[in-house]
């Protein structure tokens, strides 16, 4: 195994011929850097994209700040290399290295991946490629470092059970401290099995991590019985004739039959010294979580349901927590973040405070995720001097019928309304969010998008002229896991074709709108691995080793490398993208729970058929299983914070269904 100073020697040869040296030298301020041998565990934190992206993702930001808090335990980065630079490294027999130490990532005891998203999954297999770590978890022995792997994608977790050893189901705060203090208790014990080990890890030699490795099989186990770790090689899954999974079954003691996810009662203080990047990344920018979890209960929306419940920071932590992490970095930006800001039950206080600590100062300041009514037009007034140059809404659909099937109901009027005030303010441009390919949409509904468009347009150059723009942008709808959605099927590739054909039509026609859309491919790819079984897995490996890597990239895509994986494995991808679930379907999730209930998602998937609509659940609890499955830790955490309405509900149907759901 190379050193690091071989890796830097072979590093200073070939760093010039690459396009972005930057993104490999590490170095960056505000990164940690502790004495190898002066820890017992070490952690490598993998984002499977490009530095430029990777930097900025805050769920790795999180877990570098609380590892890198320990004494005991260190945490270093790497990211998925661009092609000029791994060609280079294979050619040089360079492996992948984490950034800090320059070591290889087979010298950790840990490597953790982040995988927000599925078109990252041949992006990691590429890693451990490239890293000297076999690909699949079976093919590794003791002398390998320990592959996890979370983030909002593994909700479903099957299409990546042959590589991982491990999954971190929900959130990672605290589940990572326990994941390190298993592997540290069980090095610990086998050290102390040998003499030689015991002095090894006495010394805290650097030697120790592989040496005094406790046989992988009990490690696995260890994590598997964890609250929230998923070890796939525990459990066996049985299928139907038809192909559909017909049971799922632990093999072990250790391994629960339901994995429920991890969730934290109380938010810990969010990380402050970001790593200022080398080079010009996606968001340059100081990110602050004022609240995690949206009571909404928009149907589409995997990250709504999957982080139940809401919790919210003080106004007084944030503002600190912002202008400790901009002393510390000289960002320029600064985004408070969440899934549904004005939502946030001090919102307004919030603003004056970050307004008031912040004014003089160069400084831009977002607030994501914007209801549409007229309060955020007036929040972001209130930000006037920090704002930025465009303003986001986020509709998702543009008909009545369309907003009651997916629970986002807003009235036209109240768009245009709050789009007029938006433009009166002094922003030239308003970009919508939209999706096409909800369940029983029709070029009817397609069209609605057109519509609202242009008449926002309209009513923007009645207020400030030509100036006035506005930018659409329109994805494609896939139904997700864990959602009350993941009945139906995804829209086929002929229907998304003539839907985005008919926004073209209706909106080039205006070159004061910019109109952006995802390519059917890409929909169809998401829609196959977030939607997969395990025998994906075999589809995945077959896809990468016929060249599919940087699979949201168009300098990666390969979408002619997907179709022969399936027809390689005898599978039909139409199975997972266009077949509508039944009813009584056991899902290849079906072990895997974010604490939202079945029956829950079931009902509320019924109601989207009929148009109907729940109200926020801030309002009325309708029982969907959080309260029940985190009530001790809501018992533990009183106060504030957790943002969700009590028990006793004066529904007195869903106080019955609460009390049946706690009884059972």
């Amino acid at each position: 195994m190379l050193t690091p100073e071989q890796i830097e020697s072979k590093l200073d040869r070939i760093l010039l011929k690459v396009e972005k040296p930057g993104r490999y030298v590490g170095g960056e301020l505000n990164s940690c850097i502790k004495d190898w041998d002066s820890v017992q565990a070490k952690v490598a934190l993998i984002f499977p994209d490009i530095y430029d992206i990777g930097v900025s993702n805050v769920g790795l930001k999180i877990l570098y700040d609380q590892i890198n808090q320990r004494d005991d335990a260190l945490a270093e980065r790497a990211y998925a290399p661009w092609f000029d630079m791994e060609d280079l490294m294979r050619a040089n027999e360079i492996p992948l290295y984490a950034l800090e130490s320059k070591r290889p990532l087979a010298c950790f005891d840990l490597i953790g991946f982040s995988l927000p998203y599925e078109t990252l999954y041949t992006n990691a297999l590429n890693i451990l490629d490239l890293s000297g770590i076999p690909v699949r978890s079976a093919d590794r022995d003791e002398t390998h470092p320990i592959i996890i792997a979370g983030g909002h994608s593994t909700m479903n977790p099957e299409p990546m059970h042959a590589f991982m050893d491990a999954f971190v189901i929900g959130e990672g705060e605290e589940v990572i401290h326990d994941i390190i203090n298993a592997l540290m208790s069980l090095r610990a014990h086998s050290a102390k099995q040998s003499p030689d080990n015991a002095g090894l890890l006495r010394r805290g030699d650097a030697s120790t991590s592989l040496s005094a490795r406790p046989p992988r099989n009990d490690i696995l186990r260890a994590l598997a019985a964890i609250p929230g770790v998923y070890v796939p090689k525990f459990y066996e899954v049985a299928y139907m004739d038809d192909g559909t999974v017909s049971h799922i079954e632990p093999t072990i003691p250790e391994a629960p039959k339901i994995i429920t996810k991890r969730m934290v009662a109380k938010l810990p203080p969010p990380p402050t010294k970001f790593i200022v990047p080398n080079i010009g990344i996606v968001h340059n920018r100081v990110s602050v979580e004022i609240m995690r979890g949206c009571t909404r209960g928009c149907r589409f929306c995997h990250a709504g349901m999957i982080t139940r419940p809401v919790r919210e920071r003080s106004v007084q932590e944030v503002v600190d927590a912002a202008d400790e992490a901009i002393r510390s970095t000289g960002f320029e930006e600064l985004a408070l973040m969440s899934l549904s800001s004005s939502d946030y039950t001090h919102v307004k206080e919030l603003v004056d405070a970050i307004s008031k600590r912040f004014e003089g100062r160069k400084l831009t300041i977002s607030l994501p995720s914007l209801r549409i009514e007229s309060v955020s037009v007036d929040l972001m007034e209130k930000l006037k001097q920090h704002r930025s140059g465009g303003f986001t809404l986020a509709p998702e659909a543009a008909s009545e019928r369309m907003r009651r099937i997916i629970n986002k109901y807003i009235p036209d009027e109240d768009i245009i309304n709050t789009t007029r005030e938006i433009y009166r303010r002094g922003w030239t441009t308003v970009k919508l969010y939209f999706m096409i390919g909800h369940p029983s949409e029709t070029l009817k509904d397609v069209q609605a998008i057109a519509d609202l468009c242009k008449r926002v347009l309209d009513e923007g150059r009645k207020v400030i002229g030509w100036k006035a723009k506005l930018h659409a942008g329109v994805s494609t709808f896939v139904p997700k896991p864990q959602t009350p959605f993941q009945w139906v099927s995804c829209d086929t590739r002929e229907n998304i074709l003539e839907k985005q054909a008919l926004l073209k039509r209706e909106l080039f026609k205006d070159k004061n709108i910019k109109l952006s859309w995802t390519k059917p491919d890409d929909t169809l790819l998401e829609a196959w691995l977030s939607r997969g079984d395990r025998k994906l897995a075999e589809v995945i490996y077959s896809a990468w080793k016929n060249g599919a890597k940087f699979d949201a990239w168009d300098e990666g895509r390969k979408h002619e490398a997907w179709i022969p994986a399936f027809a390689e494995h005898g599978l039909d991808p139409a199975f997972y993208t266009h077949r509508q679930r039944r009813t009584d379907e056991v899902f290849p999730w079906e072990h895997i729970t974010a604490a939202v209930r079945k029956n829950f998602l079931f009902q509320d998937f019924r109601m989207s058929l009929e148009g109907q609509i729940r109200v926020d659940c801030r309002l009325n609890c309708f029982a969907c299983g959080i309260l029940p499955t985190f009530a001790n830790l809501r018992r533990e955490n009183p106060g504030d914070a957790w943002k969700c309405p009590d028990v006793k509900s004066p529904n007195k149907s869903v106080v019955s269904e609460q009390l049946t759901v706690v009884g059972g």
